[in-house]
């Protein structure tokens, strides 16, 4: 389809505020493009989610290579609930046509609340173990805060029940859509204890490989509008680099309470979109 000036503008703009969103808080904006290009560009779901997938692996490669190398995003940690991640996703593709979605979507909203909220009151609250780093603990690291402006040593607890969530998040994420870094980060940041800004990198990290080959069959199916993708993938890029700037000065209670804010908003939108049917 042919753009005009002003929404290209509009594409880049929005873009920018993607990047900025889905790098500070790991969640790919998924959950705000699909619906951007449905109402502002028209276009069909499928061609929607697939310029979604595509732009969502642009923030992750944007900034993964950097939170790997300062040490933000914990590798091991992430390939590990990626594997559940994955298959859950696979179990809640299969599930989506069995079950009503007016019922996931309240069952979903229901459940980001009380996270928004214990997330809320971590941030009031924080506090983090540090172990040596010299530590054998599987998922144990360490990265330089430069809020804090010291490195800080953190042991990822209670792994397994980590995984067995991420699984849920990933079957979440299949039956309604969505990424599943909304889920991922509080279940790594109120489950396994690890810092926010650790929580959202991983997240991101993790959010290219689940991208990847959803995006790949949909490209080779045709659904991705290549220059819709373009304008709004550049400015992706240039949100993540904002972003990225914000996260390594932030706090990790900073990102914390706008995580929650941002997951209440999400639960109050789907309640109401389910209701005003």
């Amino acid at each position: 389809m042919d753009l005009t000036i002003f929404q290209i503008s509009l594409l880049m703009i929005f873009g920018i505020f993607i990047g900025i969103i889905g790098s500070v808080l790991g969640v790919g904006g998924g959950i705000f493009i699909v619906p951007f290009l449905l109402l502002v560009f028209k276009l069909p779901i499928k061609s929607a989610i697939a310029v979604s997938l595509v732009s969502i692996i642009a923030t992750s490669s944007s900034v993964a290579s950097t939170n790997v190398e300062k040490g933000l995003a914990n590798v091991r940690l992430g390939v590990f609930l990626e594997i559940a991640t994955a298959a859950g996703s696979i179990a809640g593709s299969l599930l989506m046509l069995k079950i009503p979605s007016d019922f996931l979507q309240i069952f979903f909203a229901f459940m980001l609340i009380p996270s928004a909220l214990s997330m809320y009151i971590k941030a009031k609250k924080p506090s983090m173990e540090e172990i040596p780093l010299d530590s054998d603990e599987d998922f144990s690291f360490s990265y330089y805060d430069s809020s804090l402006k010291r490195q800080v040593r953190y042991k990822p607890k209670k792994t397994k029940i980590a995984f067995l969530f991420s699984a849920i998040a990933g079957m979440l994420s299949g039956l309604l859509g969505i990424g599943g870094g909304i889920i991922v980060v509080p279940v790594m940041n109120i489950i396994c204890g690890i810092p926010m800004k650790v929580a959202t990198s991983t997240s991101n990290f993790m959010l290219g490989l689940t991208g990847c080959v959803s995006a790949i069959i949909l490209f080779k199916n045709g659904y991705v509008v290549e220059n819709i993708a373009v304008f709004l993938i550049i400015g992706v890029i240039v949100g993540g680099i904002i972003g990225m700037k914000f996260l390594s000065r932030a706090k990790n209670s900073t990102v914390q309470i706008i995580f929650s804010i941002l997951m209440m908003g999400i639960s109050i939108e789907m309640i109401w979109r389910t209701f005003s049917r």
